[in-house]
């Protein structure tokens, strides 16, 4: 199959890339300097110059492709403004893509998180929020899920709040981040809410398993560790980086502060079942053990 990747460079995106070539498939992917070009010919994918901006360029890539993955989300924001426009910017995209692959049956893979449910895990068949700082994603996933009903095979991976690869990634890589910058490892509330995790090459089985083989109109879950104790995170990287553990302001981590805070362990019981997907790489506290000071 040959498969067009957005977002191909990033810790998901660099994984996946490597899991579509090793199964045997073709794979083209956005590149918007020439360093992720040079990356993504060293993995064995052929760039396609561009950005997640250049719609006509995502349409083109789509419709050259037999799949389509969608990874792409800007980094480069540091409030709550920067955050919505990234969510603009990836709404626009995925809708770019699909749009390519109406009536022809392909498969659009695309990404959102996983919903926070009060009181219990979350699962596979609970509703994204509609509300909240993140809620714009939630309502671009839904339409590329509409797509199903436009002869599109599109399945929606729900990623966890970390997906990580030696010690780095998600926002137990912004605790780090924030640690080194701060000289504390900090925490925000009381450290008690759960957070989800999942190796990054774990995570990559996963899209490849939907791109392969998952229904139109389904959604999965990309979870190995349910929920990790925030506090046991920080504690971690406190006593790798050696730096003492706090407790820190939610607005310490700027536009992420709300869903910080919030209680929100996820289940991949379904998942698991239906696509046999197993994860065999390091979880979260395990993997954070790679940390330097």
């Amino acid at each position: 199959m040959h498969v067009f990747v957005t977002g191909g460079t990033g810790t998901i995106g660099t994984a996946v890339v490597t899991e579509l070539v090793t199964a045997g498939h073709a794979v083209s992917a956005l590149a918007r300097s020439d360093v992720s070009a040079a990356r993504l010919t060293a993995s064995g994918a052929t760039p396609v110059p561009g950005s997640l901006s250049d719609l006509d360029v995502l349409r083109a890539g789509a419709a050259a492709a037999d799949g389509v993955v969608s990874l792409a989300f800007a980094d480069d924001y540091d409030s709550a403004e920067g955050l919505q426009a990234a969510i603009r910017q990836e709404s626009a995209a995925m809708e770019a893509l699909g749009s390519a692959l109406v009536d022809t049956d392909r498969p659009f893979v695309v990404v959102s998180g996983t919903p926070w449910i009060a009181g219990r895990a979350a699962v596979e068949s609970d509703p994204l929020p509609l509300e909240g700082p993140v809620a714009g994603r939630a309502r671009s996933v839904l339409a590329a899920l509409a797509l199903a009903d436009r002869g599109v095979r599109v399945s929606a991976i729900r990623l966890p709040r970390t997906v990580h690869a030696d010690g780095a990634g998600g926002f137990a890589g912004i605790l780090t981040e924030t640690a080194r910058r701060s000289g504390v490892a900090g925490h925000p509330g009381d450290g008690e809410q759960r957070w989800p995790a999942v190796h990054a090459r774990d995570a990559a089985v996963l899209f490849r398993l939907a791109l392969e083989s998952a229904p139109a109109g389904s959604v999965w879950h990309a979870v190995d560790d349910e929920g990790d104790r925030v506090i046991d995170i920080v504690r971690v990287i406190g006593r790798r980086l050696g730096l003492p553990v706090e407790r820190v302001a939610d607005d310490t981590f700027g536009p992420f502060g709300p869903i910080f805070a919030m209680d929100q362990p996820a289940s991949s019981a379904h998942t698991r079942s239906a696509l046999g997907w197993t994860p065999t790489h390091p979880r979260l506290l395990a993997d954070l053990e790679a940390l330097r000071p």
